[in-house]
């Protein structure tokens, strides 16, 4: 098995794609001659050419309404908007149309295609930059919304965005790209979208967390190891709707504490509805209240500061000890 980097990962499950089907088309923002503004297509172009590998106008709501067309002519358009927070560009067409094919229609078209854009914070980079707008596109009912958290995953999942009838938002970490390098398979795999993997057992504690805060989560959970004699359950969900409910409260039913981590802002996060969830289905297993490691309730600042706004491996130790010693 190869050693990848996320970026080379989410490369290999489109050209495996884009081999297997003639139908699979990859457009965005630079994605062709330039193979993307993180180089997450590179390639592609060459290989493909560019009737299926198109660089389009710089109008997110364009590319959306022509995938939108393209995949009632049989194709299955990836779209890349090159930042999340230029996706509420296109976001009329996603909520109004890509969302409600399937049921405008009682089931006899739907509208298979995916969204990718890079996601988050962790890079330093200008406003609409860095958002992290998961809960907004989670609240959609018709729509996937996918976030791994390593190469392999990413892969996978990728692999099993595209096989989907229905739409699917693939938010890409950027943080991630080119953090770190993991074994991929050779042959490709799948991965179910609704279900997470523990990332590491444990029985003190369940720390659930995806995406990039997934490292701090389990860099927070060795420490806790160490240096506090916690022995932390890490989940890592995968993707957030559908969210996998069984996997929480089977982990919450053994540890009987949670810390939920994501840099979303907390308000209206998707940490309040693993919580509801956690209630909902577990309350009388609960020895402590749940915490909440986030993002702040504002927007995400500029350079100086960004560090200080995201969650890392130092907060959700804090709010782990505190949890556990309740």
């Amino acid at each position: 098995m190869a050693e990848l980097t996320m970026v080379q990962a989410l490369n290999l499950a489109m050209r495996e794609a884009m081999a297997e089907d003639p139908n699979v088309l990859v457009m965005g923002e630079d994605v062709g001659k330039d193979g993307g503004v993180f180089r997450v297509t590179d390639g592609l172009q060459e290989e493909f050419g560019p009737d299926r590998c198109i660089d389009t106008p710089l109008a997110e709501a364009a590319i959306a309404g022509t995938a939108i067309g393209l995949t009632f002519r049989g194709f299955k358009p990836l779209i890349e908007f090159q930042f999340d927070g230029f996706s509420f560009q296109a976001f009329h067409h996603v909520e109004g149309h890509v969302r409600r094919f399937r049921n405008r229609t009682r089931g006899r078209y739907t509208c298979p295609m995916v969204i990718r854009m890079p996601y988050g914070g962790g890079i330093r980079a200008l406003e609409h930059h860095s958002e992290a707008p998961e809960a907004t596109y989670a609240h959609l009912a018709g729509l996937k919304v996918v976030l791994p958290s390593g190469p392999r995953n990413a892969r996978a999942l990728l692999r099993s965005a595209i096989l989907s009838p229905d739409p699917v938002v693939f938010f890409e970490p950027k943080a991630l790209y080119r953090a770190f390098r993991e074994e991929v398979p050779d042959e490709p795999e799948t991965l179910p979208i609704g279900k997470g993997q523990v990332a590491r057992a444990g029985k003190d504690v369940t720390l659930i967390s995806y995406a990039a805060t997934l490292r701090a989560t389990l860099d927070a959970a060795e420490e806790l190891a160490d240096e506090h004699d916690i022995d932390a359950e890490v989940l890592d969900l995968l993707s957030v709707s559908p969210i996998d409910e069984d996997l929480i409260n089977e982990s919450v039913r053994k540890t009987g504490r949670v810390v939920v981590v994501h840099e979303a802002p907390r308000h209206c996060g998707v940490g309040a509805e693993v919580v509801a969830r956690i209630v909902e289905k577990s309350l009388l297993y609960l020895e402590a209240p749940i915490r909440r490691v986030t993002g702040y309730d504002t927007i995400i600042p500029f350079f100086a500061n960004e560090k200080t706004w995201l969650p890392d491996a130092g907060k959700v130790v804090q709010a782990t000890v505190e949890t556990v010693n309740f």
